[in-house]
């Protein structure tokens, strides 16, 4: 990671389980690459009279902290960690 350190309000990506990227709010830093955050839905159909619903994430940690494709954010301007496919066992 680099010597930046993610601050609350301000915007980040997150990877879901799947790999996708989603723009995302941090909410809360617990340490330099461990955070919450906020995103907007990708379900269309979750939506309320407020618009669509949100989503949040916690003690997500830092592309730096775990070589899987999914389940951790990064600063926009990193790379995103490659896919790497399932080992048979």
């Amino acid at each position: 990671m680099s010597e930046r350190t993610p601050e609350v309000g301000k915007t980040i990506v997150f990877h879901d389980a799947k790999g996708q990227p989603h723009d995302a709010l941090v909410t809360a830093v617990w340490s330099p690459t461990c955070i919450n955050i906020v995103f907007v839905s990708q379900d269309a159909l979750r939506q309320d009279s407020f618009g669509r619903q949100i989503e949040r994430q916690t003690s997500l940690l830092h592309k730096g902290s775990t070589p899987v494709h999914g389940m951790y954010w990064r600063f926009s301007d990193e790379e995103p960690n490659p896919y790497v496919p399932p080992q048979a066992s």
